[in-house]
């Protein structure tokens, strides 16, 4: 299971609003950078056969299985910090992170 903070759960609420379209949420990572992955995160507009579907506070949150095992327990917040605002994962799968914060290791 993915899940959203409140936060997350609410700017997405808010970016679908504002984009007029969508399903939800999708979560997947990809491999690259210096320690193997890294997460995508993109609106969903498709449900394919391969993809698991999580209800979290009326968002839908879409990972493909094979994402899903390598994110599974992972929260998804959403932060602002000063200026700057972002999603952050909590992922309990995660065995190493590159020093910019931007891939993982499992």
């Amino acid at each position: 299971m993915v899940s959203l903070t409140h936060n997350a759960a609410e700017r997405v609420r808010t970016f679908l609003e504002q984009r007029g379209h969508g399903l939800g949420l999708r979560v997947g990572i990809k491999k690259t950078g210096c320690n193997g992955y890294a997460y995508i995160i993109d609106y969903a507009d498709s449900v394919d056969a391969d993809d698991e579907i999580f209800d979290q506070q009326g968002v839908k949150v879409i990972v493909d299985r094979k994402s899903l095992e390598l994110i599974d327990g992972t929260e998804v917040d959403f932060v602002k910090q000063g200026l700057n605002e972002a999603f952050k994962f909590r992922n309990p799968n995660v065995k190493g992170e590159c020093g910019c914060g931007e891939s993982f290791s499992v």
